[in-house]
């Protein structure tokens, strides 16, 4: 019998394009992954704490990619399954800005403790935006796709230390497939950005879904033969290549 791996994400839209194609991608390799997102459209931490605290339905509940249309508190989704893995991230508009942290972050982490305790705890590093994003928050950044990515990879650093959760590099790996002519987006490449914050439905998705693959199964994603398709239209194998081969080296 195929050991099925449960990863539950205290997360946003952020968490939802990372999950998307993650049970496909183990599928296709012979795995079995049970993909939980708990969604609120930019969901902060210190939001989370006060639903944990509050035990407020106030999740829609995703499985494997997709909307159940089912409301769910945070503990009852944490008591729900024995967990192997539980990530949590930070809304992305507060993601470089490390006061907004703590205590929350603290405080989610202990309240999983309590309830999963075999469970590991990890951070989601989330992405920063597009150079043309037109997202109100991105002037918290000068509209500076670089310095918005310095100043969330400090935050999210410095959250990994003071709370031990190792971290998933997502916006490392976005950054870093930017400096492939292919996804450079200011020199007339594909955007992984299918509105100046989200990720692209089919490349960014992938992205961060194979991340996400790699990382808690330890598999080489060179060998995934898994591809994503949009309304019909399937991903260019040559870029999927490309992903998979960043991927690797990280």
């Amino acid at each position: 019998m195929k050991e099925i791996l449960r990863i539950l994400a205290v997360g946003n839209s952020f968490s939802q394009d990372a999950q998307y194609y993650l049970h496909d991608l183990a599928k296709s390799d012979g795995a079995e992954i049970y993909a939980v997102n708990l969604y609120i459209g930019g969901c902060s931490l210190e939001t989370h704490h006060i639903n944990m605290l509050t035990r407020s339905n106030a999740y829609s509940l995703e499985i494997n990619g997709k909307d159940t249309g089912k409301m769910i508190s945070l503990e009852e989704a944490m008591l729900s399954e024995d967990w192997d893995h539980i990530t949590f991230q930070q809304a992305s508009h507060d993601s470089g800005s490390p006061e907004t942290y703590f205590p929350f972050l603290s405080d989610l982490y202990r309240s999983a403790q309590d309830l999963c305790p075999r469970s590991v705890k990890h951070l989601h590093q989330t992405w920063a935006y597009e150079h043309t994003s037109d997202h109100p928050a991105f002037g918290r950044y000068g509209s500076d796709q670089l310095m918005m990515y310095n100043r969330l990879k400090a935050a999210y650093d410095s959250a990994s230390l003071k709370t031990g959760m190792s971290l998933i590099p997502s916006g490392y790996l976005i950054q870093k497939l930017r400096e492939h002519p292919e996804f450079d987006f200011n020199s007339g490449g594909r955007s992984l950005c299918r509105d100046g914050y989200h990720l692209d439905l089919l490349y960014g998705r992938f992205a961060v879904s194979a991340l996400w693959y790699k990382y808690f199964t330890g598999n080489d994603i060179r060998s995934v033969t898994f591809t994503p398709a949009v309304n019909g239209i399937s991903a260019d194998e040559r870029l999927l290549e490309i992903i998979r081969n960043t991927i690797h080296t990280l």
